[in-house]
């Protein structure tokens, strides 16, 4: 898929927003960003099998700013992501006003927590991406996330916070939403309520722990 994507916006995209993640939390960081990208990209065949046509150059543009709106602060993260693409002029030499619009939408769109279905295939693609269910990622970044935030807490409440929003996230019944077939996320997912219902959730929480 990448050989369909402009070459000069991958450079601008490269050179200009991609950096911007060195800034935030690691379970935010570069990693993430370039994962959602792999993910997205990777998204795209089941995408057209359902949806028709979809404009790979979007797909790689979206997941490169889903997440630049934490310069600004967590809250409401995925709306200064969006309103963050918007704002860059430069998308223009790429993309028509129409495309630009679909594609701040789809980034507002990407946050599991909204509640909102994706008001497009871009969004449900880079939504998809961003769940990302690897079990051992998942565990590592929500436990580095709650390490970086909330360095006050003990151990034992750092990994019991983990576990919470792991069950609330991912258990039966949790907000997570998800909008496209995805063997590996499907699978993924089959792990991590294994893990929760028979409690390993926790000692894989524990090895995280900076001691």
């Amino acid at each position: 898929m990448m050989e369909q994507i402009n070459q000069e916006l991958k450079v601008y995209i490269e050179t200009n927003i991609l950096p911007l993640y060195q800034g935030f939390d690691a379970a935010h960081g570069p990693a993430h960003v370039r994962q959602v990208l792999e993910n997205s990209l990777s998204l795209i065949p089941a995408a057209r099998e359902l949806f028709g046509e979809v404009d790979a150059g979007m797909v790689y543009t979206i997941a490169a700013y889903h997440d630049t709106g934490l310069q600004f602060g967590r809250e409401n993260h995925e709306k200064t992501s969006g309103a963050y693409l918007l704002a860059d002029k430069n998308l223009s030499q790429w993309f028509s006003p129409g495309q630009i619009r679909t594609m701040g939408e789809a980034v507002e769109d990407h946050r599991a927590s909204s509640g909102k279905e994706p008001r497009s295939v871009y969004g449900r693609i880079v939504s998809e991406a961003d769940r990302d269910i690897d079990p051992q990622r998942i565990v590592r970044r929500v436990m580095e996330y709650g390490l970086a935030t909330k360095p006050e807490l003990s151990a034992e409440a750092q990994v019991r916070r983990a576990v919470e929003h792991i069950r609330e996230k991912y258990g039966e019944g949790g907000y997570m939403r998800r909008y496209l077939p995805c063997p590996q996320n499907e699978q993924g997912l089959a792990t991590l309520r294994k893990w929760l219902c028979t409690g390993e959730i926790y000692e894989l929480c524990r090895k995280h722990l900076k001691i």
